[in-house]
């Protein structure tokens, strides 16, 4: 059992290493995108500079017929869905959710999970258990193939105008499959893998949707609540001419959409107020020695953090 369990890991972390562009098959590939916002929108910039058709769902009019100028072939409806290979849900977390219930039932007629016909469904929602919970079970009564996902890639801008073909080069993609067997999970992954690659993730990696929440309210969510709170210091208003790098990196992503964080944040929030509590407990220390004047302790506290990032980026070089 165990030789088995080593052997699945090292086919999924084969999966998860090979990021090989296919470019030649998306020239005969079809994406349907809900969503054309930032992500969205750079998904259907990337695979139609790649040479594949896109359809594509925004509930902006404007955005659709900007997208349809030079990027999208049509809308995605129940007569282009057919035709579609893959489905990229890269809305809100619950608009995902919605759109899934509402064509649940036409993705499962025109799939087969077994022979891998019809598209594959994925979500790029930065949250997973909210999403993946009722995905996962639409797609197993339904019978279509899903896989939860999470491009590492963004700015501090949102929607179309500022979508790239090449935001995603180099950037990370996890990939978040379904509890099944080990052979349809690998095929899903392997499908998922394909459809992906070409636009240029630098590299895939496999995980649950408990363990991405978990580590996505550190990575992503807590950085943008520093970052807005920072700047709501009163002494914000007098940094022009005093502030260089520094004040540049942590304020970047103080810019953000509300609407979609609060979402995010809410859906993630018992990770996230964990997260926030350990940072408030770690910013009192210093606090409290410069209170105290105690020079020491806060040399041990700044020796303390620069250790550890230190050693952070040695194993991340290393990886």
């Amino acid at each position: 059992m165990a030789e088995q369990q080593e052997e699945q890991v090292e086919r999924e972390q084969g999966i998860a290493a090979t990021v090989a562009p296919r470019n030649e098959a998306c020239r005969s590939m079809c994406v349907g995108i809900v969503g054309l916002g930032l992500i969205g929108g750079s998904f259907a910039r990337a695979y139609r500079s790649l040479g594949a058709t896109v359809y594509a769902l925004d509930t902006d009019r404007d955005t659709m017929d900007a997208s349809m100028i030079e990027t999208v072939k049509a809308p995605l409806d129940d007569t282009s869905i057919p035709s579609c290979d893959l489905i990229i849900l890269a809305a809100y977390p619950q608009a995902c959710i919605e759109w899934l219930e509402e064509h649940a039932e036409i993705l499962g007629r025109i799939s087969d999970p077994d022979t891998s016909q019809g598209p594959i469904v994925i979500d790029t929602a930065g949250v997973k258990e909210a999403v993946c919970a009722r995905a996962f079970e639409l797609a197993r009564v339904n019978g279509f193939a899903f896989v939860g996902t999470h491009p590492m890639a963004g700015t501090q801008f949102s929607g179309f105008a500022h979508a790239r073909a090449d935001l995603f080069r180099g950037a990370p993609m996890v990939l978040v499959p379904p509890e099944t067997d080990d052979a349809r999970r690998l095929t899903l992954l392997d499908r998922a893998h394909t459809l992906l690659a070409p636009v240029g993730f630098g590299s895939f990696s496999v995980t649950s949707p408990e363990e991405h929440d978990r580590v996505i309210a550190f990575t992503s969510q807590l950085a943008h609540v520093v970052s807005n709170a920072y700047v709501k210091s009163p002494t914000a208003r007098a940094h022009h001419g005093f502030s260089a790098g520094s004040y540049r990196d942590l304020t970047r992503v103080a810019h953000l959409n509300p609407g979609m964080w609060a979402e995010l944040m809410m859906d993630d929030a018992k990770n996230l107020s964990q997260e926030i509590a350990s940072l408030v407990e770690a910013l009192d220390a210093y606090r409290l020695a410069l209170d105290a004047g105690d020079r020491d302790r806060l040399r041990m506290l700044l020796a303390e953090g620069d250790r550890i990032k230190r050693a952070l980026d040695d194993e991340a070089s290393s990886a």
